[in-house]
């Protein structure tokens, strides 16, 4: 049994491609891992709010430190990471807007860097704190990023990759819905994408 962290930042609500490779995947994983418990969080629903300068000094001030405003002002950045920590799991419904992720999700990742918490330095520089994890992401692009003349133009995948392997998420698999307004791709995109799917 594994808990299983499913984050979706998608516009679309229940008709998103991203949402719906990210169940694909859950899926998969529950038939692998039976009895498995699913969180569902949609980041877009939660209207997180951006890092602010109060926010920031409350992450780098010490606990016994804070005082009752400041620690209102992180109450959303220790649920998330305690979610984080909690799970097995991590599926990131990420489709590509404008060549990048949602603010939603970028909000998210804000609130979840925490030195000392989810990484640390040492002589060699960060060192993440977030290990054992697998994560999976759910990408959906309207053009094709995975190859071609738009790869360089993919700045989700590279960006969560290097992002979440700053905290020690490394293990990291992207699976793609790609080409959804392309003709000739457009029709099974979806499909392709949820047949690549491989639980390791």
């Amino acid at each position: 049994m594994k808990r299983i962290l499913h984050l979706n930042s998608s516009l679309q609500g229940d008709q998103s491609y991203s949402k719906k490779l990210g169940n694909a995947i859950i899926e998969k994983v529950i038939e692998k891992y039976p009895g498995s418990i699913v969180e569902e969080v949609d980041l877009v629903d939660l209207n997180i709010p951006h890092l602010t300068p109060a926010t920031v000094q409350s992450m780098f001030t010490p606990g016994d430190q804070l005082t009752a405003e400041a620690r209102e002002s992180l109450r959303y950045s220790d649920e998330a990471v305690k979610q984080l920590m909690a799970s097995d799991i991590i599926v990131i419904g990420a489709p590509l807007y404008n060549y990048t992720i949602h603010t939603s999700l970028k909000s998210w990742i804000d609130h979840i860097t925490r030195a000392g918490i989810t990484f640390t330095y040492n002589e060699n520089g960060p060192v993440g704190l977030v290990s054992g994890k697998k994560v999976y992401v759910a990408m959906s692009s309207g053009g094709v990023y995975s190859e071609g003349p738009s790869k360089h133009n993919d700045f989700v995948a590279p960006y969560l990759r290097t992002f979440l392997g700053l905290l020690g998420m490394t293990d990291v698999t992207v699976f793609r819905a790609e080409g959804l307004k392309v003709p000739g791709l457009k029709e099974h995109a979806l499909e392709r994408g949820i047949a690549s799917i491989a639980i390791d």
